[in-house]
């Protein structure tokens, strides 16, 4: 068989997280000043096929105009153009198409032994 005959090469993370990309010239190109970007904006500008992925914002390009950010990540440069030219980016969760783990919340707490008088 094939897959015997060829030398496997590297391995595969299984903790990999892909992330969907924007640049910040993207958001330069197809917002206005005082704008609110977000996965839903992001759908409907077309620069997101899907919103089922974390979207980081990276630093490729230059933003003269303030935007209200709203994205899973962000890199340390992308983060610092926004904020230089006088807007914010907010983190957001995990992305909608993921459930949310069960939390630890959900478990009863633990509570102080002085309390629990008898």
């Amino acid at each position: 068989p094939l897959q015997r005959r060829l030398p496997k090469r590297g391995f595969t993370n299984i903790f990999k997280k892909e992330c969907l990309l924007v640049s910040v010239q993207a958001l330069a190109e197809n917002f206005k000043d005082g704008d609110s970007v977000d996965l839903k904006s992001l759908l409907e500008s077309g620069l997101l096929s899907r919103a089922d992925k974390h979207v980081k914002l990276l630093a490729d390009g230059d933003i003269d105009f303030k935007l209200k950010v709203r994205l899973h990540a962000a890199s340390k440069a992308a983060k610092a153009k926004i904020e230089a030219a006088g807007g914010e980016i907010v983190f957001i969760g995990k992305p909608a198409g993921k459930s949310a783990p069960k939390a630890a919340a959900e478990a009863p707490q633990a509570t102080d032994a002085g309390s629990q008088q008898s």
